[in-house]
């Protein structure tokens, strides 16, 4: 009885604690729930920063709230509610697997497949584009000209009988070059001084004879036609001999001999060439439109390829009077000094003609300017956008960061380009200045592609520009 007794109340205390176990568990699983509920939200919102996505944290304060939903329904109403979650679950996992396996899993696989043969990013020499102070320029190539410049040639045909000079001397006015064979015409001279002595005698007698009476003043004239007949025939042998001793007709440097003593020349015959160096001119085109901003004396600078290094420095001396109508090109004519006789006639020359004063324009290197048949363009660096920015299909790709590591990517800018000068050319629409240009490494490039910044992959520029 006693032992009853002592067993009876621990018998009626055990459900007790078990019902408040049950009601302090479900107490911490509902706490646990909104809890899960209030982080989920809190992180969707970006009040809290949590290690695990929102949406696991809402979905797994829901899962529990519906389970104690269901645990505090009666029991004959709880079991076919599970039965159908229990069923709902299955299906839902079924249809998980089957869009993992059908929808994700190839996604997956072909973003790893391009990720693995994605091309690395190329690298590339990049320049800022830059504004500059440039003084407007036509630039021409033109052609060297003497100041003047002959063929020495025979007025007389003859034999060369001496020379007084060789290729390449330099003369003063009225040198002697060389003689033709004169004697015949030394003979003649003889004779017309003879004949004109004779005639000179004439005249006097004729004219004594007349102051006496004794001959009419016809005889006297008559005798003073044979005279000045005989001087005029005295004089054309002398010029004569004197064309045949041919000398310089103003002082230059000489050429090429091309005839040798005891050679025939007849009249006309090319014997040297006589050209006058200092100063000397040069030729060039120019476009008619630029005649506009042309004009006697503005300043001219010329480099040749025979001396390179070293620019000369002259003026414009005159504009021709017409425009070509097959070329539409006018001839300018500029003239320079040439003391020491380095530029030759006939020589190539680049010449630039200062037209006004500086003015600031955007310039980059040559180098960046890709040339082809839709337009002239540059290949402009630039970040990356983010992955979030990008389009579903290129997310199912996997091409979730076009830059790679290093976050840059290549704009194609197409450009109206304007004039070159010392490897730059300006650049009159289509960039800024700040602009990062590419400027070796082209080749490989197409819109959007990933690039990495490589000074060293520019190619070091030639010792000199080769001319095209």
């Amino acid at each position: 009885m006693f032992g009853e007794m002592l067993q009876k109340p621990g018998v009626k205390d055990r459900p007790n604690r078990n019902g408040a176990m049950r009601r302090l568990t479900n107490w911490l699983l509902i706490l646990l729930a909104l809890a899960l509920l209030a982080l989920g939200a809190a992180a969707q919102f970006a009040l809290i920063h949590v290690p695990a996505p929102p949406l696991v944290l809402l979905a797994a304060g829901a899962i529990l709230a519906f389970l104690l939903a269901i645990a505090r329904l009666p029991l004959r109403v709880r079991r076919p509610v599970v039965f159908l979650v229990t069923l709902a679950a299955l299906a839902a996992l079924t249809g998980g697997l089957a869009y993992f396996q059908f929808v994700i899993k190839p996604g997956m696989v072909k973003g790893f497949i391009t990720a693995a043969f994605a091309p690395k990013p190329t690298a590339v020499a990049v320049e800022d584009a830059k504004h500059e102070n440039w003084p407007p320029e036509l630039t021409a190539i033109g052609t060297l000209r003497a100041y003047q410049g002959v063929i020495i040639a025979p007025q007389a045909a003859g034999v060369i009988i001496s020379k007084h000079f060789e290729s390449g001397d330099d003369v003063e006015t009225g040198a002697l070059l060389f003689n033709i064979d004169d004697s015949v015409e030394q003979a003649d001279l003889a004779n017309g001084l003879a004949q004109l002595k004779n005639a000179e005698a004439t005249l006097a007698r004729q004219k004594t004879l007349v102051v006496q009476g004794n001959t009419p003043q016809s005889s006297v004239d008559t005798a003073l036609a044979a005279r000045d007949s005989a001087a005029a025939t005295v004089e054309r042998t002398r010029a004569i001999i004197a064309q045949k001793a041919i000398k310089a007709p103003f002082a230059g440097r000489l050429g090429l001999r091309n005839a040798d003593i005891g050679q025939y020349v007849a009249v006309g015959t090319a014997l040297v060439t006589l050209q006058q160096l200092d100063p000397i001119y040069a030729d060039f085109p120019a476009p008619e439109e630029a005649l506009r901003s042309l004009a006697a004396g503005q300043k001219v600078s010329m480099t040749v390829d025979a001396i390179p290094g070293r620019a000369f420095e002259g003026k414009i001396q005159a504009i021709d009077a017409r425009v070509s109508a097959e070329s539409r090109n006018v001839t300018v004519r500029a003239v320079f000094a040439n003391p020491d006789r380095k530029l030759l006639p006939g020589m190539f020359a680049n010449l630039t003609v200062t037209t006004g004063e500086p003015a600031s324009v955007l310039t980059v290197p040559r180098t960046a300017i890709v040339y082809s048949l839709y337009g002239d363009n540059v290949f402009v660096v630039a970040p990356a956008p983010p992955a979030a920015e990008k389009s579903g299909a290129e997310n199912k790709s996997g091409a979730n960061d076009k830059g790679g590591a290093s976050g840059l990517i290549v704009e194609r800018r197409f450009v109206r380009l304007g004039p070159t000068r010392d490897g730059r050319i300006a650049i009159e629409e289509g960039l800024k200045a700040g602009d990062r240009v590419v400027t070796a490494g082209q080749i490989k490039l197409q819109a959007d592609t990933a690039v990495t910044i490589d000074q060293t992959a520019a190619l070091p520029p030639p010792a000199e520009t080769p001319r095209p």
